[in-house]
């Protein structure tokens, strides 16, 4: 008797081992889709051995290729202060990983008819009508530089918006010194305000460069956000549920995590182990003030790998479709051109598309990749890559202190997976 209650609790588990991961993608083993099997493994020990060092408590690793899952690996510990060992279902804070997800939003809307890639920015937020250029201008009687307002030349459009050529920017990231001064003196930030609050401070502002004259990362993702907003008459991550997260099953994705997946938070160590500082993440646990375009979700390594692969898929996956094969190409194209790059955040040999960097040449880089490829990554310690070429999608996770050595950390993971294409 005892042994048939034990048959069927462990018939049980399996089923609900197996409704949990229905929506994952198809798995094969490496060597199906033309990957080395002891080259992965030689990526499994190396992570293994950069935890040991104390880079970051965990990690979550997924790389497809030809659609299906050949590598789901989960490392370390999921939360370091209780001991939680990593799980493959962990929930991550993705920072600007939201951002292809909003870009994507915006295209859905261009694809319904609702707004179009030239649109001035005003036209949905008429407080960004009219903005004037914070210019500097170099004095030299007295060797100093001082900044002039002037108009701008034209209005920043949604494709600005989704391409960050805007002139908007990042406070804390800009080397331009007198937005950064005046960004801290209004305020202007994606966390801790509301949607009317952000745009009414950015108006108080002037842009850092004429909208369309130079690339530079910063809020642009964020505005295309309230745009999405004002078009829809719905939240962001409303809008993205119904949308988006929904139709491609990615049942862990959104902008707060509920109490009930509150315990699969991935974590980072309370002190970052080279500064010694307090680490402090987006609580995703709490309702923001806004839902961050730019910043602001969470979700699992499966649920970016459904995301990544309906966009590998030309805008669709399982029979669902999302977008048009023509437009995810307009996406993953190039859109800056002879474009002036103000921000050393975009890689070497990458230029950038509608809400991804592009790489434009198979060379350039340091890092191993094809021209055509799209990725980006979220600060504290997320990345995703997609090769159309090798038809290959990774998604890489960890949680630790914003900063270089996150993307140092992707990078390393990124260098061992190219090198195990075996065909």
């Amino acid at each position: 008797m005892k042994r048939s209650v034990a048959l069927v609790s462990l018939l049980g588990w399996i089923v609900l081992a197996a409704l949990a991961w229905a929506d994952a993608l198809p798995t094969a083993t490496p060597e199906e889709v033309g990957l080395s099997s002891p080259k992965l493994t030689r990526a499994t020990e190396v992570v293994k051995a950069e935890i040991a060092k104390g880079r970051y408590p965990g990690a979550v690793a997924l790389v497809a290729r030809r659609g299906k899952i050949a590598y789901f690996e989960a490392l370390g510990q999921r939360d370091p202060q209780a001991g939680a060992p990593m799980t493959k279902d962990a929930i991550f804070r993705l920072y600007s990983m939201t951002k292809p997800f909003a870009s994507v939003a915006a295209m859905l809307l261009v694809e319904d008819g609702r707004i179009r890639l030239n649109d001035p920015v005003s036209r949905y937020l008429p407080k960004l009508e009219n903005l004037q250029v914070s210019v500097p201008r170099f004095v030299p009687d007295t060797g100093k530089v001082t900044y002039a307002r002037v108009p701008a030349e034209r209005e920043m459009t949604i494709q600005d918006l989704l391409r960050h050529t805007s002139g908007l920017v990042y406070g804390s990231f800009t080397s331009h010194a007198r937005v950064k001064e005046l960004y801290t003196k209004e305020s202007v930030d994606w966390n801790n305000v509301t949607p009317a609050e952000q745009i009414e401070r950015l108006a108080k502002v002037p842009l850092a460069h004429q909208p369309g004259s130079a690339w530079e990362y910063g809020l642009s993702t964020d505005v295309l956000g309230r745009v999405i907003e004002a078009v829809t008459g719905t939240t962001l991550g409303r809008f993205l549920e119904e949308r988006l997260f929904a139709p491609l099953k990615m049942t862990d994705t959104a902008f707060l995590v509920p109490n009930g997946k509150v315990a699969r938070l991935a974590q980072p160590f309370g002190k970052d182990p080279v500064t010694g500082n307090p680490v402090t993440l987006l609580d995703v646990t709490a309702p923001q003030k806004n839902d961050a375009g730019g910043a602001g979700s969470a979700g699992t390594a499966a649920d970016y790998a459904r995301f990544a692969q309906m966009l590998l898929n030309g805008g669709q996956i399982d029979g669902v479709r999302l977008l048009g094969r023509a437009t995810v190409a307009h996406m993953t194209s190039d859109h800056l051109g002879d474009i002036r790059v103000a921000s050393p955040i975009l890689p070497r040999g990458y230029g950038f598309g509608l809400g991804f960097a592009v790489r434009k040449e198979t060379g350039l880089n340091p890092m191993t990749g094809s021209a055509g490829e799209y990725r980006w990554g979220g600060a504290a310690g997320t990345g995703f890559w997609i090769d159309p070429k090798e038809q290959m999608v990774v998604v890489w996770m960890t949680q630790g202190a914003p900063g270089l050595r996150r993307g140092e950390d992707r990078d390393l993971f990124r260098q061992l997976v190219q090198a195990a294409i075996a065909d």
